[in-house]
């Protein structure tokens, strides 16, 4: 009986000691989860990465992607970093594991892993069941829209990430399985690196059925190609570049610009 109470009272202790209260977030998406998870008083710093959401308008900036202020990171006293690894550079990383702080790596590759990690980053905060709450919303509107845009065959589609040169996602990207979602595939979802470079030679070669690119720029250049430009189409929505809750409902804005008529 005494071993048990003395073994509770441990467990109790550890868990009092490891109670996170200032959080650092090196990734937009990361500080949104935060939002979502209605944990933005936890955050004492971001990494800057395009527009904030309100409830972060006076959190401390600790730099930029790739350009980590390291000494104002360490000025906030974090006891959690929630880190995606391509926003700092590698040898800031391994400086970031040297510190003994806490640091929590997301790099979701679907959307079953995203829905994973946002609940461990729930449990990481102490608020474990905001987590459940919001993975289970994510995965039924996924369900739901993987019912309505289901295909026998899916769309060709390529999904542009820049012109020039010309890069795409690899098969192992999130928004790889992303476009799954749609009833669409990657035409080039074999290769394994997470944005390799390809030619028009190779686009023309897989025939998409439907090209998507970021911005008017990049639709106006497909305009030279007369037999693939009536099939590009802009992305409607940049938050399905940022791997949070809100991505599910820029996913939803794809898939209606992908098969309109579903």
């Amino acid at each position: 009986m005494m071993r048990h109470w003395l073994a509770v009272l441990l467990l109790t202790l550890s868990a009092q000691a490891w109670a996170v209260e200032r959080v650092v977030s090196l990734a937009p998406s990361l500080s949104e989860i935060m939002v979502e998870l209605g944990a933005a008083d936890l955050l004492v710093g971001v990494l800057e990465g395009g527009e904030r959401p309100p409830e972060l308008a006076r959190v401390t900036s600790v730099g930029h992607y790739g350009q980590l202020d390291m000494e104002r990171l360490l000025s906030l006293k974090p006891d959690l970093i929630l880190l995606w690894p391509g926003s700092v550079g590698p040898s800031q990383r391994e400086q970031l594991q040297r510190l003994n702080i806490p640091v929590y790596v997301a790099e979701p590759h679907s959307l079953e892993q995203l829905t994973t990690q946002v609940q461990a980053i729930a449990e990481q905060l102490g608020r474990a069941e905001a987590g459940r709450q919001l993975a289970a919303q994510l995965r039924q509107r996924l369900a739901e829209l993987r019912q309505r845009y289901q295909r026998a065959q899916p769309l060709r589609v390529f999904y542009q990430v820049w012109n020039q040169p010309l890069y795409t996602v690899g098969g192992g990207q999130i928004i790889s399985d992303a476009l799954s979602v749609c009833g669409a595939r990657n035409v080039f979802d074999d290769l394994k690196l997470p944005a390799p470079q390809v030619s028009i030679e190779s686009v023309l070669q897989r025939d998409p059925e439907v090209i998507l690119v970021g911005d008017q720029a990049q639709m106006d250049a497909w305009s030279t190609w007369p037999m693939l430009a009536p099939r590009v189409r802009q992305v409607p929505d940049k938050g399905l570049e940022r791997p949070s809750g809100q991505m599910v409902e820029a996913l939803a804005r794809l898939c209606q610009v992908i098969s309109p008529d579903q």
